[in-house]
């Protein structure tokens, strides 16, 4: 299906016998099916981690390498899902994450070091607006020229990937101010940065996805396009805005992995955006639109670093925990098939 097609009303925002009251609607997204689901798997896989290996119980493991690891993915994942709760992608966000940091350590670097020497907020004033032209540009080519979500934000990953190569010449910068390195190591009441990002980040995005007209709105354009705009949703707007927005999240999520790593390479962030699917779907995010809840995925980012995590553990290769990923993205897709189809028999039988 089209990035682009007006989608069918998913099944269950119709009920048998009539439409359903404010209230019943209330009460069936209260309790989202997915996050039922993951937790107890989620307890599954911890308790096998305790036994695989007695530190995977440590709090030092559990907060600085599954909780502050998962961040920058986590900030991915809120940006991805927000996009495909409105009825498209975005595959250049995975380049956002290496672009964004390159292009400000270029500004921000010595003459020494290859770099242009300017103060840090001249560089960040620089990015941002670069930043937010590539969530503009991909908006406007995919909800103002009706191009394919798909092509547009390919060849813009492609861009930027080869943007990122010719800014740094191939080369790593590790000489970095202390503001791009704060994001990493710093500390507030004990726990990690990115660990705070990570919790109030995810917390904020379920907030406005839940609570707020915009939210709201983005998941009537992700159920159907031409409903939504028949209610007087401005959808061009609203999928300019969710874009230029999910860019800005990728950028934050590359200065975080900058900070984590001391430092920008040329190929930062390659690969990352299969991941982001993965934990999207497993938890619970429609890649059709109009479906998911941002809890549901976060605590698909969580299991997929607890599993990671028992994997590094157990020295297990990581070309297997890429399978594992792959395993698990198939094995999410399927609960997720057999669970629409039981529910429709059940709407049938009604």
């Amino acid at each position: 299906m089209s990035a682009l097609s007006p989608k069918k009303l998913a099944p269950e925002r119709a009920a048998v016998g009539g439409p359903p009251s404010h209230a019943s609607r209330r009460g069936r997204r209260s309790v989202d099916p997915v996050v039922l689901t993951l937790l107890p798997i989620i307890v599954l896989a911890v308790i096998v981690g305790a036994v695989v290996n007695p530190a995977f119980l440590t709090t030092t493991n559990i907060i600085d390498n599954i909780i502050t690891t998962s961040a920058v993915l986590g900030v991915l994942v809120i940006a991805e899902s927000l996009i495909l709760i409105g009825g498209y992608f975005d595959l250049s966000l995975q380049s956002t994450v290496g672009f964004a940091p390159m292009l400000l350590a270029v500004l921000v670097s010595s003459a020494a070091d290859n770099g242009v020497g300017l103060p840090f907020g001249v560089g960040l004033l620089i990015t941002i607006p670069a930043v937010l032209l590539i969530g503009l540009a991909n908006g406007l080519m995919i909800a103002k020229m009706k191009l394919n979500a798909f092509i547009v934000t390919l060849a813009m990953l492609i861009l930027l990937q080869g943007l990122t190569i010719g800014l740094s010449g191939g080369q790593t910068y590790a000489v970095l101010p202390r503001a791009m390195t704060y994001l990493g190591d710093g500390v507030i009441l004990g726990l990690p940065v990115q660990a705070w990002i990570f919790v109030l980040a995810f917390a904020a995005a379920y907030v406005f996805m839940k609570f707020t007209p915009t939210g709201r709105s983005i998941y009537a354009m992700g159920g159907n396009l031409e409903a939504a705009r028949a209610a007087g949703i401005r959808t061009t707007r609203l999928t300019i805005g969710v874009l230029v927005f999910g860019s800005l999240l990728a950028a934050l999520a590359g200065l975080m992995l900058t900070g984590r790593i001391a430092s920008v390479t040329a190929n930062q962030g390659d690969g990352l955006i299969f991941t982001v699917f993965a934990a999207a779907v497993i938890g619970g995010i429609s890649l059709n639109g109009g479906r998911g809840n941002l809890i549901g995925a976060g605590l698909g980012v969580i299991l997929l670093g607890v599993i990671q995590n028992i994997l590094t553990l157990s020295n297990v290769p990581s070309f297997w925990i890429n399978a594992a990923y792959g395993a698990i993205i198939l094995a999410a897709l399927l609960v997720g098939w057999l669970s629409q189809h039981r529910f429709s028999g059940g709407r049938k039988m009604a």
